[in-house]
């Protein structure tokens, strides 16, 4: 299995073990724009539920906005393969987001509100008690550069949501995949993605916010794990919480077991064992029980 197959299925699985995302017996809607994001994430899904040993369903929900440039039956076709139930939903909100009928609000604005809407609706026709939308990584930044930037308050996508009272709880398995990495996936399953068919799909805000982090991240290899490192230790309500499955890095992991009096010395007297020097920063590993090595006292 080719790498970016085996990282995909790898980072969904820890986002859907890690926030609790999928229980047994669940029905799931999942947005399916047609997109390179969407379509991962349903081949991704599809993947998991041949995968665990839980059974859940899925129903792919398409929403035409009216510009008839998606090709319905090559995401039919596609679903049909992974065993999917599909859905399009008919409506005329593109063309209407360019009219006078919509003068406050941005193209995007009006057609991402009516858009979920319509999904809102058809997964309490369903009978869907969770939502899958295809967010990835890049855009829990983007929206968190957007909301502290314009709007004035730190929040952003959460991986898990609930809405409604709980009525319906909205996932985005893909939170810990990046953009590139959905690109880079897509392609190598061949999956049928279609055109973007707004005309507006490159303008906005967004699209800055997404040209502003490309440009850091070309700067500094680290600025997206920084970034995310930032808001999962926050502890705001409206960020997201690192999920269980996330590895502590290794400085955070010792500093929380430095300076815990009577804190036992792994494999120490074993001869050829490495002897932590606990609370000497930068002090050297000293290997017990070789000739002529001096002897390390833990806990100074």
């Amino acid at each position: 299995m080719p790498y970016i197959e085996r990282q995909a299925i790898s980072l969904c699985g820890k986002a859907v073990h890690g926030w609790s995302m999928i229980a047994h017996g669940d029905h799931l809607a999942v947005g399916l724009s047609g997109g390179k994001d969407s379509l991962s994430l349903l081949w991704l899904l599809a993947e998991r539920r041949r995968r665990v040993p839980i059974t859940f369903d899925l129903t792919a929900i398409h929403v035409e906005m009216g510009f008839h440039s998606v090709d319905h039956q090559a995401l039919a076709d596609f679903c049909g393969g992974l065993g999917v139930d599909f859905q399009v939903i008919e409506t005329d909100y593109g063309p209407r987001a360019h009219t006078p009928e919509n003068r406050e609000n941005s193209p995007c604005f009006f057609c991402a509100l009516h858009r979920r809407r319509e999904l809102f609706q058809a997964s309490a026709r369903l009978g869907c008690g969770k939502l899958a939308f295809a967010h990835h990584q890049d855009d829990i930044f983007e929206t968190f550069l957007l909301n502290s930037l314009f709007a004035g308050h730190l929040s952003t996508m959460l991986p898990v949501q609930p809405f409604f009272g709980g009525e319906i709880v909205v996932i985005r398995p893909l939170a810990l995949m990046s953009a590139d990495q959905t690109r880079r996936f897509s392609a190598h399953k061949n999956l049928p993605v279609q055109p973007p068919c707004c005309p507006s799909s490159n303008l906005g805000q967004r699209a800055t916010m997404r040209a502003f982090l490309d440009d850091m991240h070309r700067q500094n290899k680290r600025v997206r794990a920084s970034l995310w490192h930032a808001l999962t230790s926050s502890g705001l309500p409206a960020l997201p919480t690192p999920p269980t499955t996330q590895r502590k890095s290794r400085t955070r992991a010792a500093s929380g077991k430095a300076g815990q009096s009577g804190a036992p010395v792994a494999n120490a007297g074993q001869p050829g064992a490495p002897v932590a020097n606990a609370g000497r920063p930068g002090a050297p590993a000293v290997k017990a029980g070789r000739p002529g090595a001096p002897a390390v006292k833990a806990g100074r």
